[in-house]
């Protein structure tokens, strides 16, 4: 029984980076052949990129249903039984039951509607009853597992109480809470990986629409969790206008300032190394302007990043005070987006309060959180984050940007400055 479950884990773990990996190297492509069918085309080029985001969830949601009924079947003469099924139930109605108790609701125990978490428990099944500890197997169901993770994540409430309400061991409560992040973090990292080029399509077209601004490609902030004892754990973001993490990168020493943060990251290597960002410009009022990303005044200017101006000349036009006035604004107001992603992550209750684990242990969590974010907007729709701005949006101290940034490139200033042309012309139509 136990190397069936090993083996079923790690079947789960290869072909959820396998079905990313092919998605990468065999996207699908919008049907142009013919004029007939150009509306059709449109249509669907705009939800391919939707599709390709979480086509891997689906394929490993079927995957593991498929084997869980075969596991089963060798144990039980037939699937739908009634032990079976009782079971299933039973062990719902137990998490429910013992999460809920004292509580307000399901929701507000586990942050999640029950069916999604019968979904997200079907879908991580295997990978939560492996790797018990040697000495000591738990015994514990998938559900039990998921609950006492989730509720962890969700409420923030220490060991001692979570083994209590839930009937285990305070050992049994850390592992479970430990497990779900670990196995969210290694097996399902894809969901917050920075998207292909056929997906930033779509991320930018949403901005265009928004904003007036062409080949935007996502808002780039920085924000810092509490550990107890004082410690800070920086976490850069990168989210799309619906507040959809694009990218997430976890891990970095609070006191190390944001540009410090981003050009120590994978994501800054890869964008100057045209790895990624790499489609073809588009020209704005003459000039080329590659796709890039938005952030606050505690990042450089740099081709690809741009920020808000600063007050440099007191010599210029109105009309060039203006337009600059007016990208600004739309910065602003496209920032808002990261800072409702912000404030979402803030709201899991381990993360509303200083973090009582080691560092490792609370980058795990940040992670946890942070694809279980998306898993949610997916799921139920961003009703919650629509609700939740501020919590931690960058820091925008002009200070914290080290003197050797090239901040005024004639690159990147110049496309800025055609960019606040456009955001204007943008507005007044």
């Amino acid at each position: 029984m136990e190397s069936t479950k090993k083996l079923a884990a790690l079947l789960c773990s290869l072909t959820s980076q396998l079905l990313a990996l092919l998605l990468l190297l065999f996207p699908s492509s919008s049907p142009h052949e013919s004029a007939n069918t150009s509306a059709a085309a449109a249509a669907a080029s705009s939800f391919l990129p939707l599709i390709h985001h979480y086509l891997s969830s689906q394929e490993i949601a079927a995957f593991l249903t498929a084997s869980s009924r075969k596991r089963k079947r060798t144990q039980l003469p037939d699937i739908d039984s009634h032990p079976a099924r009782d079971r299933r139930v039973s062990e719902l109605d137990r998490v429910a039951a013992v999460g809920t108790r004292g509580v307000d609701s399901f929701r507000s125990a586990f942050k999640m509607s029950s069916s999604t978490f019968e979904w997200l428990c079907g879908l991580l099944e295997p990978l939560l009853e492996c790797r018990d500890p040697i000495d000591s197997p738990l015994n514990l169901s998938p559900e039990l597992r998921l609950g006492i993770g989730m509720f962890r994540l969700a409420t923030g409430s220490g060991y001692a109480e979570i083994a209590n309400r839930f009937g285990v061991t305070e050992s049994a409560a850390r592992f479970c809470s430990k497990q779900l992040s670990r196995v969210l973090c290694t097996n399902f990292r894809f969901w917050v990986g920075f998207p292909p080029p056929e997906e930033l399509n779509s991320v930018s077209k949403d901005f265009l629409s928004l904003t007036g601004l062409p080949n935007c490609c996502g808002v780039i902030a920085c924000t810092r969790f509490t550990l107890v004892g004082h410690e800070t754990l920086a976490v850069q973001l990168v989210v799309d206008s619906n507040s959809r993490i694009l990218s997430i990168v976890a891990g970095f020493r609070g006191d190390r300032s944001d540009s410090q943060i981003l050009k120590s990251t994978t994501l800054y290597k890869d964008i100057e190394e045209r790895k990624a960002l790499n489609s073809s410009p588009v020209i704005v009022e003459g000039v080329a302007v590659n796709q890039y990303l938005v952030g606050g005044r505690g990042y450089p200017l740099l081709p690809w990043l741009f920020v808000p101006f600063g007050d440099d000349d007191e010599d210029e036009s109105f009309e060039s005070r203006r337009e600059k006035e007016m990208f600004n604004a739309t910065v602003d107001w496209m920032r808002v987006s990261a800072a409702r992603t912000i404030g979402s992550l803030r709201k899991w209750g381990v993360l509303s309060m200083p973090i009582g684990e080691d560092f490792k242990t609370a980058v795990g969590f940040v992670g946890a959180c942070s694809i279980l974010h998306n898993v949610l907007l997916m799921r139920e729709g961003g009703g919650d984050v629509d609700d939740l701005i501020g919590g931690g949006g960058d820091d925008d101290n002009g200070h914290l940007i080290e003197e050797h940034w090239d901040l005024f490139g004639k690159q990147a200033a110049d496309a800025r400055l055609a960019l606040a042309k456009r955001v204007a012309q943008f507005k007044k139509s």
